[in-house]
């Protein structure tokens, strides 16, 4: 009967390397972003050589700017998401990344990941600055009548700020 357990045990437990295939596509798929994103910033920069080569401004040329460059800063950003959580996956259920760490043996301390609850935070805190970004996109493109929309801006800018401070204390302990 003890046979039966360790095979049992043995396939279980290799069964981890399933994992492979969302590290695989993970990385994939930032890939992916990071080529949208830089596509979208060429596109910017041709808009904006066009118009001052044609000695253009035409109607929304800042909004489209910023527009174009804030979006490509969202791909970006998940991409950045993608590649964390690539990264987290296959050092928690497969090995360590060896290159990850210099001559000494010191991990890089952006990408080591040691629990779930630690590769959780740090996606978290960069879809909080994608959640961000994509709010100051969209104000960017808001056309504001009255003080009273200016008054909901100064309100809304108070609260991401208020809280991506709390956001930078999460996990800092001072001692």
């Amino acid at each position: 009967m003890n046979w039966i357990e360790n095979i049992f045990e043995g396939g279980l437990w290799n069964s981890r390397f399933i994992i492979i295939l969302a590290v695989i596509f993970g990385l994939l798929g930032a890939i992916l972003l990071f080529v949208i994103a830089s596509v979208d910033i060429y596109d910017t920069i041709t808009y904006v050589i066009n118009a001052y080569f044609n000695h253009e401004h035409p109607e929304h040329f800042h909004e489209n700017v910023i527009g174009g460059i804030i979006g490509a800063i969202d791909f970006y950003l998940i991409g950045v998401v993608m590649i964390i959580f690539s990264f987290g996956l296959y050092e928690l259920f497969i090995s360590e990344i060896d290159p990850a760490s210099d001559e000494e043996g010191n991990k890089n301390k952006v990408l080591a990941i040691h629990s779930l609850d630690q590769l959780k935070d740090k996606i978290s805190k960069v879809i909080v600055m994608v959640l961000v970004v994509g709010f100051f996109q969209k104000v960017g493109h808001t056309i504001f009548t009255g003080a009273l929309e200016l008054f909901y801006l100064a309100l809304s800018i108070t609260a991401v700020s208020v809280g991506l401070y709390f956001l930078s204390k999460v996990g800092h302990h001072d001692h």
